[in-house]
C-alpha cells in the first residue's frame, strides 16, 4: 500500500482517543470521546468500577466519529488496528466469556483483609530486607484477593481472570488472547522471561491458577482479526488485523523515543511516572520488577507516583472556586489560570516543600503527604507551585535510586502526559532535574508508540530503531536554568530526600486515625 496507516486506540482513565497515524509519525485524523464519569459514581469509599462494556462502547463511538470526519476516505489505507490501555484494570469472566461483575479500575482503593502466606524461606528473606509490609501491601492491593474474600461466589464461577486489554481484544476479535507487554499489575507473571509464573514471589501476592489466565502472544504481534460484530459496531472493515502492543506507559516511552539507556520518559498524567529503557533486567526497587518493553528483549524500569497530577484535580476541587469561575467565564482551562501563578513565585516556593504521597506507594506503605515550611506569607500561589515542584522532586528522587540500581546514567528527558502541555510546568521539571527536557511532535505519545510497534509488527519497518527514527521528531527542547537547579538540589539534598524516611514512624502512628484503619 502506498500510504499505509495504523489506527491506534488509546484507552485512558478519562477518555478514549482514536488516532490515525502514518509512517512518518503524522496524525492524519483523530477523535476523542470523554467519559462523563471515569468510574460509576458510588457512595462506597475507595470504590472505582465501570460497567463491563463501557470502554468497548466508547471505542466504537470514537471509531464511528472518526469515520464521520473521514471525508477523503483515509480509513481505506488502514493496515492494522491497535489498542493501548490503562493498566491493572481487571475483570472476571465465565466460560462463555461473559463478565461476572463490573470492571475494577486501577484507581480502586478497596483492600483485601488477609495476609500473604509465603514459604518459610521467602518469609525470612522478606523480614531480613525489611520488605514484609510491602509484600503485605501488594497482597492487599491485588484485586483477585479482594474478590476472593468479598465475592467468593463469583470467584467460584470465574473461568478467566483478565486485564481490560484482554477483554477488549476479545470484544474486537472473538479471540481471548493478550500480549506479553500488557501484563502489568498484581498477577503471577514472570516479567524477566515474559511468561506466567508457576512458582515464586508473584504467587505470594496473587495466587491465580494458570488455567484462569489468558493465553499470551509475544508483543508486538497480531492477536486476531476484526470480527463481523466488531465491524458492525465500529464501522471498520471486517478482517483488519489487531496488533497487541503494550500498556499505555510502555507505548508512551517508545513514542517518546526512549529506547537507549541514557534517556528517561516522564509522564505527568493522573498517575505520574518516570521510566527507563534497558536491555538488562533490574528491579527499580527491591522485589518490584521492571516491566516488559514493547520492544522484545528490553525492559522498562519504572517508578510510579500513584496520585501524580491527580493532585492538581484535588487542589482545584478543594481550593480553587474563584479560578474555576474565571475559567468558566473565559472558556479556558482552570490550569491555564493557575499556571500564571508559577511565574509569580520563586523556585522553592518560598521555603514551602510538599511530598506528593496522597496515596502510599509500594515502596513505603505508610507514606503520607507532607506540607513543610508553612509560614504566614504563603498563599494559594505558593501551594500550587509547591505541588508541581513536589511531584518533580519525587520523580527526581526515583531517578537517582533507579540509576544506582540499573547502572544507567540519564542525560536527557522526554516528557508527555496532561501536565506536559504547559511550558511553565515543563520548565520547572527541567530546572529540578538539571537536564534537557524534550517534547515530541504530538502530545499523544502512547498512540504514537502503539503505531510504531504496529508498523514494525506489520513489516513496514524492519527494526524499532528505523521506525523511531522515521516517526518520532523532537518538537520542543527546554534547557535548565542552573541557578534554579542549584536551589532545587539544595532543597532535595538537605530536606526532601530525608522527609519520608525520617517521618515513617510518625506516618505509622497517624495511620490509625486515617481511612486505612
Amino acid at each position: 500500500m502506498e500510504n499505509p496507516l495504523v489506527l491506534a486506540f488509546d484507552l485512558g482513565t478519562q477518555s478514549m482517543k482514536a488516532t490515525l497515524m502514518d509512517r512518518n509519525g503524522n496524525t492524519v485524523l483523530s477523535s476523542q470521546v470523554k467519559y462523563g464519569h471515569p468510574c460509576i459514581p458510588s457512595d462506597v469509599r475507595g470504590k472505582a468500577e465501570q460497567e463491563p462494556d463501557f470502554y468497548y462502547e466508547r471505542l466504537c463511538e470514537a471509531s464511528r466519529l472518526l469515520r464521520e470526519k473521514d471525508a477523503s476516505g483515509l480509513l481505506k489505507n488502514v493496515i492494522a488496528v491497535t489498542l493501548t490501555c490503562i493498566r491493572d484494570t481487571v475483570m472476571i469472566l465465565d466460560k462463555d466469556r461473559r463478565a461476572l461483575r463490573n470492571i475494577i479500575v486501577w484507581m480502586d482503593e478497596r483492600r483485601a483483609a488477609g495476609k500473604p502466606k509465603p514459604p518459610a524461606l521467602h518469609k525470612l528473606l522478606f523480614s531480613m530486607v525489611g520488605m514484609t509490609e510491602t509484600i503485605e501491601l501488594l497482597y492487599k492491593s491485588a484485586f483477585c484477593n479482594w474478590i476472593k474474600e468479598e465475592e467468593p461466589e463469583l470467584w467460584a464461577k470465574a473461568d478467566k481472570f483478565v486485564f481490560l486489554s484482554s477483554y477488549m481484544n476479545y470484544k474486537l476479535t472473538g479471540v481471548l488472547k493478550d500480549g506479553t507487554a500488557n501484563q502489568v499489575g498484581h498477577i503471577p507473571f514472570d516479567y524477566r522471561n515474559r511468561k506466567w509464573m508457576k512458582k515464586g514471589l508473584s504467587r505470594c501476592v496473587a495466587d491465580i491458577p494458570v488455567e484462569m489466565l489468558v493465553d499470551l502472544v509475544d508483543s508486538p504481534g497480531v492477536v486476531g482479526y476484526l470480527s463481523a460484530d466488531a465491524s458492525r459496531d465500529t464501522g471498520l472493515p471486517e478482517g483488519l488485523p489487531l496488533v497487541t502492543v503494550a500498556t499505555d506507559k510502555a507505548c508512551e516511552a517508545l513514542g517518546l523515543s526512549v529506547m537507549t539507556e541514557d534517556k528517561a520518559a516522564i509522564s505527568l498524567g493522573t498517575a505520574s511516572t518516570i521510566q527507563f529503557c534497558s536491555p538488562h533486567y533490574f528491579e527499580p526497587c527491591p522485589f518490584l520488577p521492571s516491566y516488559p518493553s514493547v520492544m522484545p528483549g528490553f525492559y522498562n524500569g519504572e517508578y510510579q507516583l500513584y496520585r501524580g497530577y491527580w493532585i492538581l484535580t484535588w487542589f482545584i476541587r478543594n481550593f480553587c472556586d474563584e479560578e474555576r469561575r474565571i475559567a468558566s467565564e473565559k472558556g479556558v482551562s482552570v490550569e491555564s489560570i493557575l499556571d500564571k501563578y508559577l511565574d509569580e513565585v520563586p523556585a522553592g516556593s518560598g521555603g514551602l516543600v510538599l511530598t506528593p504521597h496522597l496515596s502510599p506507594g509500594n515502596n513505603n506503605p505508610f507514606a503520607k503527604g507532607v506540607l513543610m515550611g508553612l509560614s504566614d506569607y504563603h498563599d494559594k500561589r505558593h501551594f500550587y507551585r509547591a505541588i508541581i515542584e513536589g511531584i518533580d522532586l519525587e520523580l527526581y528522587h526515583a531517578m537517582v535510586r533507579m540509576e544506582k540500581r540499573s547502572g544507567q546514567k540519564i542525560r536527557e528527558l522526554y516528557i508527555a502526559g496532561g501536565g506536559s502541555v504547559s511550558d511553565s510546568v515543563v520548565q520547572i521539571c527541567c530546572d529540578v532535574f538539571g537536564l534537557p527536557v524534550k517534547r515530541v511532535q504530538t502530545p499523544e505519545a502512547s498512540s504514537l508508540g502503539a503505531s510504531i510497534a504496529s508498523f514494525v509488527s506489520m513489516g513496514e519497518y524492519s527494526t524499532f530503531r528505523d521506525a523511531v527514527k522515521a516517526m518520532v521528531h523532537d518538537k520542543d527542547v527546554f534547557t535548565p536554568d542552573m541557578e534554579k537547579h542549584r536551589v532545587y538540589m539544595e532543597i532535595y539534598n538537605d530536606v526532601y530526600s530525608h522527609i519520608e524516611k525520617d517521618n515513617t514512624k510518625y506516618f505509622r502512628k497517624l495511620r490509625k486515625f486515617g481511612k486505612e484503619s
